[in-house]
């Protein structure tokens, strides 16, 4: 019998709890076996089939030869208010009442976490181990190979502030032909938003494959070699809609131990 393949997801060593519980359970559904991987508590790449890099801080600027830049004072998030609150305390509270609770505000970068996700992304291509990353983990690997990230996304949104809501509530257009097409679908997707960074150039040997509508870029593939997916959005937050968790069981079927090379 063919074993579960283990998926290393990693995050911070204080707080993602929610992050690591939802991501867990996609992986479940999705036939695999997950394994967390923090700094304090490191995971050797010859241990898993699949990685998966999860959200959390802000990829330390220093990784793509810059300096931390001040948040701008009058950038500021819109969560869901009013009638679109109301909604997501009725559809959603198991999502959004977890997250709440267990998760850590962080203050700034976590390179004890950036080295280590670094280090796992370099080795996890040597390898040819299927690899996907969720917002940070999605800005890190474009980092990790040779990219940079906006620190900042003053200037892209016409209407301030910014939806920052774990409810589906941005719409995104998915690149025809893409591998990310397949699994979800060409033309358009809702998606949730908590990120507050994105992808400035964009790493030789990777693709584009969902923007929105000012640019931002919103999910990449690797053109060539083993499965490579990164989507800026937390499909983990969204276990109810099918066809977001098609990418964690892409993930898996990926990462089956006779597809390794």
């Amino acid at each position: 019998m063919t074993r579960r393949p283990v998926i290393g997801v990693t995050g911070p060593d204080h707080g993602g709890l929610a992050a690591w519980w939802f991501s867990a359970l996609a992986i479940r559904r999705a036939g695999g076996r997950p394994r967390r991987i923090r700094p304090s508590r490191p995971t050797r790449i010859d241990q898993i089939d699949g990685l998966l890099l999860g959200g959390g801080a802000d990829v330390s600027p220093g990784l793509y030869g810059q300096k931390k830049q001040p948040r701008p004072q009058h950038m500021t998030d819109r969560g869901a208010s009013g009638w679109r609150s109301l909604i997501g305390l009725i559809l959603f509270p198991l999502v959004a009442g977890l997250r709440r609770l267990l998760t850590t505000k962080h203050g700034g970068p976590d390179h004890g976490r950036d080295e280590l996700e670094y280090r796992l992304v370099g080795d996890a291509l040597a390898c040819g181990m299927p690899i996907f990353g969720i917002c940070r983990g999605m800005q890190l690997i474009n980092v990790s190979l040779g990219g940079s990230l906006h620190q900042h996304l003053v200037g892209f949104y016409d209407e301030y502030p910014a939806i920052r809501s774990v409810l589906p509530r941005k719409r995104v257009t998915i690149g025809g032909g893409t591998k990310t097409a397949q699994l979800l679908g060409p033309g358009t997707c809702w998606v949730n938003a908590l990120h507050s960074q994105a992808i400035d150039e964009l790493a030789d040997g990777l693709t584009v494959s969902a923007v929105e509508s000012n640019g931002i870029v919103q999910a990449i593939e690797r053109d060539h070699g083993p499965w490579l997916i990164g989507v800026q959005w937390h499909p983990e937050y969204l276990p109810q809609r099918r066809r977001q968790q098609a990418l964690f069981r892409a993930l898996v079927k990926a990462a089956r131990p006779n597809k390794r090379p």
